[in-house]
């Protein structure tokens, strides 16, 4: 039987699942649909995970849905072309009250450097600031804002995979 590709099997995964655990899985369905161009199912899935947000208000998996739903919302907009609704979504990424993973791993930078790229300096260290609030790993942050106050990019390192 031949490999599905990456996104097909995040589905199949996701259709498996029981309902109650399903809401684990908007994350990687979101982020690979982006990753293949599916922004339609990228789209639906992040709009997903931020709907769950507003209904959940204890579960840990609270601050992933509030940071990944608006990061992958903001890298389509940036797609598009909209770069005002991009740092919009950046800016509600930060907002999260952050998770088990967010808060020891720290947060994905992906969108932060595509508008880096785009010369978005101020929205970025205002997400750095709002980062600071959730992630204990406050040296990589404060090396990361040197950087962009110096006009640079940062090495981002494993936090464009997260």
């Amino acid at each position: 039987m031949p490999l599905l590709p990456r996104s097909n099997q995040y589905e199949r995964a996701y259709a498996l699942t029981p309902e109650a655990y399903k809401s684990y899985l908007l994350k990687d369905l979101a982020k690979t649909a982006f990753d293949v161009g599916e922004t339609n199912k990228a789209r639906m899935y992040a709009e997903k995970m931020l709907q769950g947000a507003n209904l959940q208000k204890k579960d840990w998996n609270l601050g992933n849905d509030i940071f990944f739903g608006n990061m992958v919302l903001g890298r389509l907009a940036l797609k598009a072309g909209d770069i005002e609704q991009a740092k919009h979504y950046l800016i509600e990424a930060g907002k999260t009250p952050g998770s088990p993973q967010l808060d020891s791993f720290g947060p994905n930078m992906t969108l932060a450097k595509e508008l880096l790229e785009k010369g978005q300096t101020e929205v970025v260290l205002e997400f750095f600031d709002l980062c600071a609030k959730f992630w204990r790993y406050q040296p990589q942050l404060s090396e990361w804002t040197a950087a962009v106050k110096r006009d640079g990019i940062p090495d981002f390192g494993a936090n464009l995979d997260y």
